[in-house]
């Protein structure tokens, strides 16, 4: 196999260059040359010609293909029900958090019914097998390959054929045809593109572990998650027994669902009860405490917002916001202070969401202020009570998506009293729950008195 041709490309203007330079020679920018293959000169089109391969969208036929269970209930939940034929998956996560473990496990239920290979470029065979063991993992069916080059894991895909491949990890996977090393944007870039190619040609489930950098986003080029089809991020706290995997993108299921795991001696195991994980339980109502109900992905989710407000001590009074986006809050606390003539300008405010889990939602506002509300007056609220709903600028308080599945999810975990927009009220009423619905921000905050 004749070994491919290098060239640099340039990430601004596209220019092509034989060598490395620090400066472009085309378009002048800096540090925008990355190494790639050449492509290789094919036929020249010849016009007149009818191009082949052109059939009608509506002649094609489509066969349900049944998906592949992991067996861990919280897994297939991210996934969209399990892995698909043909499919690449990319998980990324700290280190130590416990990606191969989960993996690991996965492949040794799976291995029952289909044939499995873990390809490892980072741990020795010793080092998996004492995991394995540790686990108390039945792992006679898993394939092992230590091995970071391409060229000999594409060999090995060919002749195991199996239906699983796990890649652990990327970063360390290189081939032949670059100069650069092992975890350069160029390999991770171009092993992915292989090994992709590879999974769809021979309808094989691959998982490809990858590093994150100490930003929390994915190391390589920004390509590789367009690349794939599915993209999981491992998060937690590593003094935190608890791991959440959210799923950024899924070609086969929800985006942003929401997978919760307990870090075990016998590794992860599925939370059939999320909702308790991001409940606080008191002795007796507190103030500054209030349980909404978020939606991630397909779940709903109680979690409970904790607020602190107290004086401030300087000039500047502190905004600070853990799990919950920072300007949403000097927004809200400007609404409070116009809408409901409650100034908070002299205080110090503090927000938490339990469980160190992130809302993104809009659908937290509602809550959030009552928990502020809640501090200043020293007043608890109702240990029974679930609040949300999105707050405008002007004081209104808009609906949310599924209000219903939210309110349900309250009630199954005996929460008896709502408020609500009035655009979410159910047209049948939930048993068990008192639905209280308010437009304004002002009549939200009167019914917490």
């Amino acid at each position: 196999m004749a070994k491919s041709k290098s060239l640099y490309f340039c990430n601004a203007c596209g220019g092509q260059s034989l060598k490395w330079q620090g400066q472009c020679p085309h378009c002048r920018e800096w540090n925008t040359l990355i190494e790639g293959i050449a492509e290789k000169k094919g036929p020249r089109l010849i016009s007149g010609l009818r191009p082949t391969g052109i059939q009608s969208l509506n002649d094609i036929e489509v066969t349900e293909t049944p998906r592949l269970s992991t067996t861990i209930g919280e897994f297939d939940r991210v996934l969209g029900g399990g892995l698909v034929l043909g499919g690449v998956v990319l998980l990324g996560g700290d280190p130590g958090i416990g990606k191969s473990t989960l993996l690991l496990q996965a492949l040794a239920t799976m291995s029952i019914d289909h044939r499995v290979l873990y390809v490892s470029g980072e741990e020795s065979a010793q080092q998996i097998a004492l995991r394995a063991r540790r686990l108390n993992l039945d792992v006679r069916k898993v394939s092992l390959l230590t091995e970071i080059h391409l060229e000999n894991i594409h060999a090995t895909l060919n002749t195991a054929a199996p239906a699983i491949a796990v890649i652990d990890s990327i970063q360390t996977i290189y081939t032949d045809a670059l100069q650069s090393a092992p975890g350069s944007v160029a390999q991770v870039r171009e092993c992915t593109a292989q090994l992709t190619r590879i999974a769809k040609s021979k309808a094989i489930c691959m998982i490809l572990i990858g590093h994150v950098t100490k930003e929390g986003s994915l190391a390589g080029p920004r390509v590789l998650e367009h690349m794939v089809d599915t993209v999981m991020y491992f998060e937690g706290d590593a003094n935190s027994s608890f791991r959440l995997i959210r799923s950024f993108k899924n070609r086969f299921g929800a985006v942003n669902e929401l997978g919760v795991f307990a870090m075990t001696e016998k590794g992860l195991r599925g939370v059939n009860n999320p909702s308790a994980f991001f409940l606080s339980h008191h002795h007796k109502p507190v103030p500054g405490s209030c349980v909404m109900v978020t939606q991630e992905g397909t779940r709903p989710l109680l979690v409970e917002i904790q607020a602190l407000v107290d004086d401030a001590h300087t000039a500047s009074p502190k905004r600070l916001s853990i799990g919950l986006e920072q300007n949403r809050l000097a927004m809200l606390l400007a609404v409070l202070h116009r809408h409901a003539g409650i100034p908070c300008f002299n205080h110090d405010v503090f927000i938490n969401a339990v469980g160190g889990i992130r809302i993104t939602e809009p659908g937290a506002d509602l809550a959030v202020l009552a928990a502020i509300v809640s501090s200043i007056k020293d007043k608890p609220l109702s240990e029974k009570l679930v609040v949300f709903g999105e707050i405008g600028l002007a004081g209104e308080v808009r609906p949310v998506q599924r209000g219903q599945e939210r309110l349900k999810e309250a009630a199954k975990l005996g929460f008896i009293k709502a408020i609500i927009p009035e655009s979410n009220k159910p047209k049948q009423p939930i048993p068990g729950i008192e639905i209280l619905t308010v437009n304004r921000v002002e009549q939200a905050l009167a019914l917490l008195r």
